[in-house]
């Protein structure tokens, strides 16, 4: 997971290490989103204040060096003082994938949820669409501060490649576990288990005890995250 944790790594402890060992001082990571275990994340966007006396192309090399092979820095850049990775951002993009095959992989166990039913595209993408727009997402997680479960999700769609399904998500924000328990909502319809009508009963119930269990962690990645 992203969170720092007293025990155990993530990937926030992972940067601060990181960057402590070539500033020579401690830094607190801010980031987008707070990714839980085993979700990944491809585009995550992270902040942090430090005492540099190089280029920034020298930083990114150092810290590169001293990272975990599970965690490296694409890209970086000065930032002003009144952004924050989280709070200005304005959209954010999350891929689930499902592997729909009768026998596991696994090469992609770590990166794909396998499904060994058959999944009806069709139905899945109708049953997304009821969820684009500016709803509740009560019954499919929590806040991540506050009360407010209200999100608006720009698009969310399927698409197939060969035993290989996707659905891209991208919104505003997202609750907490809400892009896992959309996507497992969302099988549920693939799978036959629910009508398509149903979604959209359980958006309006504002209700997560109504809600199928998420769909795990693995398929889950958090793909880009944009600012103005």
């Amino acid at each position: 997971g992203f969170q720092w944790q007293a025990q155990g790594r993530t990937v926030q402890g992972v940067l601060e290490t990181a960057i402590q060992q070539v500033s020579q001082a401690p830094a607190r990571v801010s980031g987008s989103g707070r990714t839980d275990t085993g979700v990944h994340a491809a585009g995550q966007v992270i902040g942090f204040r430090t005492a540099w006396r190089h280029s920034l192309a020298d930083l990114q090399r150092a810290l590169n060096a001293v990272l975990p092979g599970d965690a490296a820095v694409l890209a970086i850049g000065p930032a002003d003082p009144t952004w924050h990775p989280r709070f200005s951002a304005t959209r954010r993009y999350y891929r689930y994938t499902v592997l729909n095959q009768p026998w596991r992989s696994p090469l992609e166990r770590r990166y794909a949820h396998l499904v060994t039913q058959p999944l009806n595209l069709e139905a899945m993408q109708a049953a997304a669409g009821l969820l684009v727009g500016v709803h509740d997402f009560a019954s499919f997680g929590q806040p991540t501060q506050g009360n407010c479960t209200v999100r608006e999700l720009f698009s969310a769609e399927w698409q197939r490649d060969g035993s290989r399904f996707h659905v891209d998500v991208v919104g505003s924000g997202v609750l907490r576990g809400m892009v896992r328990c959309l996507a497992g909502t969302l099988l549920q319809v693939g799978t036959g288990v629910w009508e398509i009508d149903r979604v959209a009963v359980l958006l309006e119930a504002r209700n997560r005890a109504l809600a199928p269990p998420p769909a795990p962690a693995c398929g889950l990645c958090l793909m880009r995250v944009d600012y103005e």
